[in-house]
């Protein structure tokens, strides 16, 4: 039952719409022979038919036809200008009752009025029922005499049923391309959601990416450099620098396949290396300890215990003396010095590291000082760095709150680095 209810309505939705399409498409065909239609009825009624309901059947022929043309040739121009085509076909209307022909074509008029109640402001409409009210009235009250309500009325309800349907239909046209625009608007924010998401994405990955090559292979760099100064004269330190190089090289491997597994592994088949814990605090001694192998003394004052964090929070803290130490590797020069201290206090943990190398001369071109910024910033923290005042030297500091949660990733800042 249910398919035979519906099969007649979505056959006539089918045809309503093959019917707009065309009429969108040339629109002048279908005005054509709209008005080629009810002129050619307006003519048969002039042909005889008018005098039938005429309160003056003796008028010219001639007469009846100009205003049975003048009431239906019009409607041509409705959709373009249905105020001015209402106003030449009430005239001719009125005409029409005050001679007393009192055509039938004269209700040709709700077509303009529809396309008015369609298409123009409100107010419009009051003017138009002037238009309308104005020739019903003159043949009513000449000719109908006490009877004139049986005369005006139900025109006048058959014109204000028009109008309230071209108001539906206006307010349904209005509230379906509402609909139209706001699903087009949110494929719009959808796409720009999906390009941001993807701007952080990356974002994080080159962060990511950042600090692990950097620091190891700065550290590398510094092991192959010591290694081979003291090949000469102590093979067994040179042997030492080449394991601990072996040794770094493979912590890097394992932190790119961990990156590395996450992008390329679905949601639901997260491999075994992205399982694998991030670097926390408890890692900050081996970290020390392989930049100290790569030639940098470093003096670190840690609490005890270790303050405690979310694990996103120790990952910056990591992070951050990670990219501090692996800078002053790059650009301090030799001779310099780190300290890496680690303070606790009730509502933030603090980190500084200081070296006192000289800075070189020609500024780094990474992106160092921007990737931990954004890092602190995912977790309300803030990071400040600059030269040392009494000059020489480089101090990065962070602050970190105790409690907090991870915030939106901020824009991207401008480039900065380690001078």
């Amino acid at each position: 039952m249910t398919t035979e209810t519906t099969a007649p309505s979505r056959y006539a939705h089918q045809l309503i719409t093959r019917v707009r399409a065309a009429d969108a498409a040339r629109p002048w065909l279908w005005d054509g022979a709209l008005t080629l239609g009810w002129t050619t009825a307006a003519l048969v009624d002039a042909a005889g038919g008018w005098r039938n309901v005429a309160r003056d059947p003796s008028l010219p022929a001639a007469l009846v036809v100009a205003l049975s043309l003048a009431l239906s040739l019009p409607l041509y121009a409705r959709r373009r200008r249905p105020t001015t085509v209402l106003a030449v076909m009430a005239g001719a209307a009125f005409v029409s009752e005050a001679s007393g022909a009192f055509l039938q074509a004269a209700f040709l008029q709700v077509f303009p009025l529809f396309h008015i109640a369609l298409s123009r402001p409100p107010r419009r409409l009051l003017w138009a029922f002037a238009l309308l009210a104005a020739p019903l009235l003159t043949g009513a009250l000449r000719f109908d005499g006490d009877a004139w309500d049986l005369h005006v009325v139900p025109a006048l309800w058959a014109y204000l049923i028009v109008a309230l349907i071209g108001i539906t239909v206006r307010s349904r046209r209005d509230h379906t391309a509402g609909l139209v625009d706001r699903a087009r608007r949110l494929e719009v924010e959808r796409d720009q959601e999906v390009r941001l998401a993807a701007a952080a994405e990356r974002a994080r990955i080159a962060r990511e990416m950042h600090d692990i090559i950097g620091h190891n292979l700065s550290v590398i760099t510094g092991l192959a450099d010591g290694g081979r100064y003291a090949a000469a004269r102590n093979p067994e330190r040179a042997a030492q620098a080449l394991d601990a190089i072996g040794t770094t090289s493979r912590q890097a491997l394992d932190e790119l396949r961990r990156l590395l597994g996450v992008l390329s592994a679905p949601d639901d088949d997260t491999p075994a290396a992205a399982r694998a814990p991030q670097p926390t605090l408890e890692d900050l001694e081996p970290l020390l300890e392989g930049v100290r192998k790569a030639g940098l003394p470093v003096t670190a004052e840690l609490p005890s215990p270790l303050p405690s964090l979310p694990p996103g929070a120790q990952l910056t803290v990591y992070r951050v003396v990670q990219e501090s130490l692996t800078n002053t590797l790059k650009h301090a020069g030799p001779g310099a010095r780190a300290t890496v201290r680690v303070a606790t206090a009730p509502d933030a943990v603090r980190v500084t590291v200081t070296d006192t190398g000289t800075p070189s001369a020609a500024p780094g071109q990474g992106q160092g000082l921007t990737g931990m910024r954004e890092r602190a910033a995912l977790y309300d923290g803030t990071l400040d760095s600059g030269p040392l005042p009494h000059g020489g030297g480089w101090q990065v500091r962070l602050r970190i709150p105790t409690t907090t949660a991870p915030a939106p990733a901020p824009a991207p800042a401008p480039e900065e680095s380690h001078p």
